[in-house]
């Protein structure tokens, strides 16, 4: 066994930082491929938290959940504005 006396140090890498575009894109389809309407889905989803809104086709469940649900609301808003050609 090891000196225990000392402080030990740990290096974790993060993982690779998932986008919001690419967790809506992904939910989008999934829920499509399974028939639902996306639209009230992923909002039911933004509204009240509850994953249940999504599909788990495709992981599309947890996929959305290693997003916060702001970030997906940004993403969709940034997204409105410049098909709007707002600026």
């Amino acid at each position: 066994m090891g000196d225990l006396s000392n402080t030990q140090f740990f290096r974790v890498e993060p993982g690779p930082q998932i986008k919001a575009e690419e967790v809506l894109e992904t939910v989008y389809q999934a829920l499509r491929e399974k028939g639902y309407n996306p639209v009230n889905q992923i909002v039911g989803y933004i509204m009240s938290g509850d994953p249940t809104y999504i599909t788990s086709h495709n992981g599309a469940r947890s996929l959305v959940m290693k997003v916060e649900r702001d970030e997906l609301v940004e993403e969709m808003l940034k997204s409105y504005i410049l098909n709007k050609d707002w600026e």
